[in-house]
């Protein structure tokens, strides 16, 4: 019961801090004009937005097969599309929920360890960060003047100037991050006879190698030019998901392929805040973008934050609700299955 409700009181407070952050994404918008470009959208590009979104899923899946089969383990596309989207769906409780989530659900599934599929897991969130950071360099050198002021102003120095607020200047937050980690590192080390006694030391063994193994799937990989190929295409399909939004909004129609690559990027980093499935930090972020960059009115980006984040929300529930619905149907049939058997 105490687990529960500690589990709720999670799920509500990162809520609660994602309703705030729409508060301020929100403040001071005229919500009779907000209401009004909602009205005028047209809904056919939010479906194209949609289409794309929803290919990526697949080419996901099929990357994540690929990062396995190193492991020694043949893993049904479908039961890892199943398990990915139901990871996405779990977002919404708590964030990062998800990755651990898939990891159990397929692990059940195809009889993988857990462990080793975290590290999988691991493999893809670094290949993401580097794809993001490759657009963000492009950005920087089509447009320097444009796209890097808004970064450098709107959220380099902000967090620059919290850091050195809180911690009395960015040389002694690293000092203080590095002196706390080489203590930990020091105290296990000096102390890793009386730790090896906890049941909880031999999980978390457990668990570091079977990340380790994890990343050296990247090395036995077969099929490496086919992952590389995933691995572009999952990023080019969430620019075209993006880009698509714009077209849907008279206002911004005009708005370029580079544009779209922008919109992506600063959505990323809403997307990557910690509240539940970027709630209220995509729309800040998103809406901010639009105005600062390219003269739009605080209106006219909410109303594609709006469009963008909850268009994308709903396919994501739905699809993960569906494969959850599959994923249960097939175990209880196979239950269903193996106590016939077991009655004749």
């Amino acid at each position: 019961m105490k687990k529960i409700l500690l589990q709720i009181l999670k799920i509500a407070g990162f809520l609660a801090l994602g309703i705030l952050l729409l508060y301020f994404a929100f403040r001071g918008i005229a919500l009779d004009k907000l209401a009004s470009t909602l009205k005028e959208v047209n809904f056919w590009w939010i479906g194209l937005s949609l289409f794309f979104a929803f290919i990526s899923f697949f080419s996901r899946a099929r990357r994540w097969v690929l990062l396995i089969e190193p492991l020694g383990f043949k893993p049904s596309f479908w039961n890892t599309y199943h398990s990915l989207m139901i990871g996405y769906l779990s977002n919404y409780a708590l964030p990062r929920l998800g990755e651990v989530t898939r990891c159990i659900t397929l692990g059940r599934k195809e009889k993988i360890p857990v462990d080793s599929l975290i590290g999988t897991v691991i493999i893809e969130r670094v290949i993401d960060l580097l794809m993001l950071l490759l657009i963000l360099f492009i950005l920087l050198l089509s447009w320097m003047d444009k796209f890097g002021e808004f970064f450098g102003k709107q959220v380099f120095m902000p967090l620059q100037e919290k850091i050195v607020g809180a911690f009395g200047g960015a040389l002694m937050f690293w000092l203080m991050i590095g002196g706390g980690f080489l203590g930990i590192f020091l105290l296990i080390y000096l102390f890793r006879k009386q730790l090896g006694r906890f049941a909880i030391m031999h999980k978390i063994k457990e668990i570091l190698i079977g990340i380790l193994d994890g990343l050296k799937t990247i090395y036995k990989m077969e099929r490496k030019w086919e992952f590389i190929l995933h691995s572009v295409l999952i990023w080019f399909l969430y620019i075209l998901m993006t880009w698509m939004v714009v077209f849907s909004l008279k206002e911004t129609s005009n708005l370029t392929f580079i544009d779209g690559m922008f919109l992506l990027v600063i959505g990323g980093l809403g997307m990557a805040a910690p509240v539940t499935a970027g709630i209220g930090a995509y729309h800040w972020i998103t809406s901010m973008g639009l105005v600062y960059v390219y003269g739009f009115s605080r209106e006219l980006g909410g109303a594609y934050a709006i469009l963008a984040h909850e268009s994308n929300s709903l396919l994501t529930i739905l699809m993960g609700a569906v494969s959850y619905l599959v994923l249960a149907l097939s175990t209880r049939k196979k239950g269903i299955g193996r106590k016939a058997e077991s009655d004749a």
